[in-house]
């Protein structure tokens, strides 16, 4: 994958939940984000992104297109050194997911890759995972 470019800034009330973190999971969580808001650009169909807040976590949405399924970033300090990239337990996404990359990610149930904080951000991989969430519904409507 190509360079990251830099975010556009987070809207207030996520930024907010953001800032809130220690400092490991916030830097963690900022750069899944860029990831996150980067492959929404360069993926054909999936349109602006509308960042918002979803229990209480950063969430994206592909509102104006409805291409996709939620993502949700999460961090608890039960598990201090794991943030997880979230989306809806009823999407095929996460076994799919396992499917291809079993090797490399670590998942929980049908909801979450799970990502170590200690370890560098695993860029491709999660880049064609953040793609296949974008473009979720205009895949499956397309076979």
């Amino acid at each position: 994958m190509s360079r990251l470019t830099a975010a556009p800034p987070a809207p207030a009330n996520v930024q907010a939940v953001l800032d809130a973190l220690p400092a490991a999971p916030r830097a963690y969580l900022t750069q899944l984000r860029t990831l996150i808001r980067d492959t929404a650009s360069k993926t054909p169909g999936v349109g602006p992104l509308t960042e918002t807040l979803k229990w209480g976590e950063p969430a994206f949405l592909t509102e104006a297109t409805k291409s996709g399924t939620t993502i949700r970033l999460g961090w608890k300090p039960a598990t201090p050194t794991t943030a997880q990239l979230l989306v809806h337990c009823s999407t095929t996404l996460v076994n799919e997911w396992r499917d291809l990359y079993a090797g490399t990610l670590a998942f929980s149930g049908t909801r979450a890759i799970l990502l170590d904080l200690t370890a560098p951000l695993p860029r491709p991989e999660l880049a064609h995972c953040i793609a296949m969430a974008l473009t979720y519904h205009s895949r499956k409507q397309a076979s």
